[in-house]
């Protein structure tokens, strides 16, 4: 499953990163990667933007990040 299809509250841990479109370019997936998202590091959804779209707000130890959809639908997560 990916991030972007985590509940509010729902904890899981990272499993890899994956281009989820064509519009994806490796230099995101970097990004994601230098921030913190990263096979084995646990996360948890903290809540949604308006109308449960974005951003999402998404916590990794101490840090919490906003993230767009499409970033989301990047990260392939494991439910803790």
């Amino acid at each position: 499953m990916f991030l972007s299809e985590l509940t509010h509250g729902q904890r899981a841990v990272v499993r890899g990163l994956v281009a989820a479109s064509p519009d994806i370019h490796a230099s995101i997936l970097r990004r994601l990667a230098d921030i913190g998202f990263i096979a084995g590091e646990s996360l948890q959804l903290l809540r949604r933007g308006p109308g449960g779209r974005e951003p999402l707000a998404v916590q990794i130890g101490e840090t919490m990040f906003a993230l767009r959809l499409v970033e989301a639908r990047c990260i392939r997560v494991e439910l803790q």
